[in-house]
């Protein structure tokens, strides 16, 4: 954990796969989305909140493939993997994998 972690930071923008968890401490909830969303990278995103409707909030507005609240184990063979942005496009696992190698046929026949 690096705590007082600033805006703009180099942290911030990097997609670091390792364990590290940036420390940001805020006022405003809409400042820290949109900090949080300032990034070329989208795989995934922590947050805790005791705050159900801030839950809902927070995580509907999130740009990222998959949100992690309150827990960091967000990835099981049932989940749908995979980011958005630069961090990939489509999914790995679950029933939603396989749609990248479907081709879908609209068939329309008059009557």
């Amino acid at each position: 954990m690096i705590g007082d972690v600033q805006p703009g930071s180099l942290l911030l923008q990097e997609e670091i796969f390792g364990p590290v968890a940036a420390l940001v401490k805020f006022d405003d909830e809409q400042q820290v989305i949109e900090q949080a969303n300032n990034t070329i990278y989208g795989l995934a995103s922590y947050f805790y909140s005791n705050d159900a409707a801030r839950i809902w909030r927070v995580s509907e507005q999130l740009e990222y493939g998959m949100v992690g609240i309150n827990t960091g184990l967000i990835s099981n063979e049932v989940a749908p993997f995979g980011g958005v942005k630069q961090s990939g496009l489509g999914r790995e696992g679950s029933e939603h994998g396989i749609e990248d190698y479907l081709e879908m046929k609209y068939l329309c026949q008059g009557l």
